[in-house]
């Protein structure tokens, strides 16, 4: 079988660079994206190469990060901008191959074995040529790491940034990353890292000397596959960018501004974020039969609930149902602080049966609303609904 050439293209400083975009005076200074401290988001969301330098952490309090740089320059996000940038480097990406697999905003897989024929050139010197690319027409920056496995071509981005490429072959994979912090592999988070740390295991080495009865009881088979893919032994494909699979789910959820209680005033919160979830459905072409609900209160109690429904897309359907579903679990005698409103079993329009004979008017609305927000930017026009005094409409956040 024919030995994989897989790039990970992560761009660096993704938000924080986006936003220098155009802007030469800002490259020069330290910059951060931040919530605002009046609407509970204090805190530095994504951060500029010499933030960095600085010891600006992303996650850390925006007063905190001032201590350190008095001059940091603090700007909103602009997820709209992001969203576009992240589609062109998809298009710089799909000028070598179709099979690029997006991983968030800002990362890419890019299978490209098939492309070093034709386009006459190493998996390094593609890497090499999308980096200048980027740099030159988008004016960011990327780190690529080139393997023959995406678990290996992802640990080449992060280990040499900015504006690096990092090769890792099957020759030197071993001596190159079995030294490398556990925590280096995507998937290996805080928990999952001090368990392995009481049992010793600190490295991908000692991951990988473990016996799989080990393994098992913590991670179960993704464990195992896990260890398959450091030794090697497991490569997974790059699916075709134009066959990806559809999502799992839809949501949209957002902290309010000022804590909650009322069923009038959490409602107006359910309404926004049932209109996102629903513009969101039809721009997709999906349908849903499992709506839920989650609630957090003041005091950072969670409640979430679910349940199977008749398969919805439009706008007043999602909130119909998600007030129902919430009306069945909620006393409305907590203050709360943050809603989510999520469909799920998701499948396209046209693999369900028919159910009106005309199309439901409120899904034409809901398209015209979606159709005006996508040619001229995020929030431009939305259903009427006085909950914007609740949502922080800059930083609500969308999911999948």
């Amino acid at each position: 079988m024919k030995e994989r050439v897989i790039l990970h293209s992560d761009a660096n400083n993704f938000f924080a660079s986006v936003e220098c975009i155009g802007n030469e005076k800002l490259k020069t200074k330290p910059v951060a994206v931040t919530g605002n401290p009046n609407k509970r988001n204090g805190i530095i969301l994504a951060k500029n190469e010499t933030a960095k330098n600085l010891g600006i952490k992303t996650g850390e309090a925006i007063w905190q990060a001032k201590r350190k740089a008095k001059d940091l320059v603090c700007l909103p996000p602009h997820y709209d901008k992001y969203e576009k940038i992240s589609l062109k480097l998809h298009e710089i990406y799909l000028d070598y191959t179709d099979f690029v697999e997006p991983l968030g905003l800002d990362e890419c897989w890019l299978d490209v074995t098939e492309s070093l024929h034709y386009l006459n050139k190493t998996g390094k010197e593609i890497a090499d040529d999308i980096r200048t690319r980027v740099k030159e027409e988008l004016s960011i920056t990327v780190s690529v790491g080139v393997s023959f496995s995406k678990i290996f071509a992802k640990l080449g981005s992060d280990l040499k940034k900015p504006d690096a490429t990092t090769v890792i072959s099957r020759e030197n994979f071993k001596e190159i990353t079995y030294s490398l912090p556990l925590n280096s592999i995507v998937g290996i988070g805080g928990k999952l890292e001090n368990k392995f740390t009481k049992m010793n295991i600190l490295t991908i080495g000692d991951f990988i000397k473990l016996d799989d009865n080990l393994i098992k009881p913590i991670m179960g088979k993704t464990g195992i596959e896990l260890k398959q893919k450091l030794k090697g032994e497991l490569i997974e494909p790059v699916p075709c960018y134009f066959n990806l699979a559809p999502p799992k789910s839809i949501g949209n959820g957002t902290t309010t501004i000022i804590d909650i209680q009322k069923r009038s005033e959490i409602k107006k919160v359910v309404a926004f974020l049932s209109e996102k979830v629903s513009s969101r459905l039809i721009k997709g072409k999906y349908q849903g039969n499992t709506i839920a609900v989650t609630i957090k209160t003041s005091d950072f109690e969670k409640f979430r609930h679910s349940k199977k429904i008749e398969p919805i897309q439009s706008y007043h359907k999602v909130l119909e149902n998600a007030m129902e579903l919430l009306d069945s679990f909620w006393k409305y005698d907590k203050k709360v602080r943050a809603i989510r409103v999520r469909i799920s079993s998701l499948k396209k329009v046209d693999e369900f049966q028919q159910l009106s004979l005309f199309q439901d008017d409120k899904i034409k609305l809901t398209e015209s609303v979606e159709y005006i927000n996508r040619k001229y930017g995020k929030n431009k026009i939305y259903i009427a609904s006085d909950g914007f005094s609740y949502i922080n409409r800059k930083t609500e956040q969308e999911e999948q």
